[in-house]
């Protein structure tokens, strides 16, 4: 991904074309090492196609694909509730029960 942002940013900058040596520059200036095989990967797979052109391809195929998952479905309470309001209770103590247990080691995290 490192490598087609800088091959992206090269591109905006005004290089149409831009080479290893392009890439390498941009990339090193915020302090990341070039792997060359990927670099070389990278160029020439893009080498002589618009940008333009593969971002509307990109974004066709973006879509064409399908997002969001299913929609939530409400249901009404169901005789399991009252069972789950008494687990909030329980966890509630055990809260409250761990709290009581920090206090005994005799100091506090932010203390």
């Amino acid at each position: 991904m490192r490598y087609v942002s800088a091959y992206l940013l090269a591109v905006l900058g005004g290089n149409a074309a831009p080479s290893n040596a392009d890439l390498q520059k941009i990339l090193s200036s915020v302090g990341i090492e070039v792997d060359d095989e990927r670099l070389n990967k990278v160029i020439n797979e893009l080498k002589g196609k618009s940008v333009e052109e593969l971002i509307a391809q990109g974004r066709e195929k973006l879509s064409s694909m399908p997002s969001g998952g299913g929609a939530a479905v409400a249901s009404a309470p169901t005789a399991g509730a009252p069972a789950a309001a008494e687990e909030k209770k329980e966890e509630k103590k055990k809260e409250s029960e761990s709290e009581a247990s920090d206090d005994d080691m005799g100091f506090g995290l932010f203390d």
